[in-house]
């Protein structure tokens, strides 16, 4: 076998305790989820020799894996916000392909909501204020800002509606009532995401991400390994990734985002189009991300985001997203363990079907970072 040669699956999936985790650090929720993800795969942690963070700390590989007991030769610590786990999933890949690890170990905790009771932190969304961001930190141009202009840009050019937007928030909401995970579960409407509280014009209460504690885990793995492990393997068919800008002002255009070169590498490195997909996870922070990377993904032409998403033509955000499941700051691998359940056919009364009963055969993982600056995209299959 050459190198590069391999396939690779993720093996392993899992969540720690999420929602509200009042007694619990970040490196516990690491803990957690990395323990069920391996026992999810039904294999030991001497197999890892991979091992990829970020979010706990300057040095976050490093003092996670010594947490976790870890002694990793490959390591990752990319950090893209919200693209980073799709991305990190891709340099995983990629390193398994080549020879250079076994069995790579991602892994993301969080006590966001807790900290922020607490006092421990103030929650500043304009990710500092130095360098370039200075000149637009003095206007108060948060990222929940950054979002609302772009959303009213679309809706400008394209006659995007904010009932269309909205009905983003209401289809997370149903989803997540059927998922026993989800922090948020009881029934929303148009009319209440509309009649919230404003945050961002356009954006009320309920178009923005709640805030949650968390954690999840993904192990990938050679495909020799497949045979040892206890579930179904998921095959990582093809990944892409792009960063575009952190400056409002170096954004081309607030109606196209990373994920629309993302998701052509990765639909081509796959060797499937968007047609093919039969559930996308698609990272939502706020509803207008949700509208603009499934168009930009290729399920919709540009500018038919809206009418799309009220088609309900595709399923979106299973497990009822950050939206409504969880959010507990980098949320890109909660996205990746809702898809491999959905494959592997875990997720009970949301689980997604074809029309003749069977599991879907082909799934798409598409993370946001910062404000459109980056994206990742990854594409599953149980084949």
């Amino acid at each position: 076998m050459t190198a590069g040669s391999r396939r690779v699956a993720v093996v392993g999936v899992s969540l720690s305790d999420c929602g509200r985790v009042d007694d619990a650090t970040p490196y516990t929720l690491h803990a957690q989820a990395a323990r069920r993800a391996l026992a999810d795969a039904g294999l030991d942690r001497s197999v890892v020799d991979g091992f990829a963070s970020a979010g706990t700390g300057v040095l976050a590989p490093v003092e996670v894996a010594e947490y976790l007991g870890l002694r990793p030769t490959w390591v990752d610590s990319t950090s893209v916000g919200g693209a980073t786990w799709e991305v990190m999933a891709a340099h995983a890949a990629d390193a398994i392909a080549a020879g250079h690890a076994e069995a790579v170990l991602l892994v993301y905790g969080s006590t966001a909501r807790a900290d922020i009771r607490a006092g421990r932190r103030t929650g500043n969304l304009s990710f500092g204020a130095r360098g370039p961001l200075q000149f637009e930190v003095p206007y108060g141009h948060t990222l929940i800002a950054k979002y609302a202009m772009a959303a009213r840009r679309h809706m400008i050019e394209h006659g995007t509606t904010i009932e269309q937007l909205a009905e983003v928030a209401v289809q997370a909401r149903a989803n997540a009532a059927l998922n026993p995970e989800a922090m948020f579960r009881d029934p929303i409407t148009v009319d209440d995401v509309l009649s919230g509280p404003m945050i961002a014009d356009p954006f009320t209460k309920l178009h923005c991400c709640i805030r949650s504690d968390g954690g999840a885990a993904v192990l990938l793995a050679a495909e020799e390994y497949v045979q040892d492990c206890r579930t179904a393997p998921v095959w990582i068919l093809g990944t892409g990734e792009h960063v575009s800008h952190a400056t409002m002002s170096e954004w081309p255009d607030f109606t196209v985002s990373p994920a629309a070169v993302s998701g052509r590498l990765a639909f081509e490195r796959a060797g499937v189009s968007p047609s093919d997909i039969e559930l996308a996870e698609i990272y939502d922070a706020f509803t207008y991300m949700t509208l603009v990377t499934l168009e930009d993904l290729g399920f919709c032409k540009k500018g038919e985001g809206g009418a799309f998403v009220q088609s309900r033509a595709l399923p979106v955000n299973t497990d009822g997203g950050g939206l409504s499941a969880q959010h507990p700051g980098m949320r890109g691998l909660f996205l990746l363990v809702e898809a491999v359940r959905q494959l592997r056919g875990e997720t009970g009364a949301r689980q997604v079907r074809r029309p003749d009963g069977e599991l879907p055969e082909l799934a798409v993982a598409s993370g946001t970072g910062g404000w459109f600056c980056s994206s990742g995209t990854v594409v599953l299959g149980r084949g």
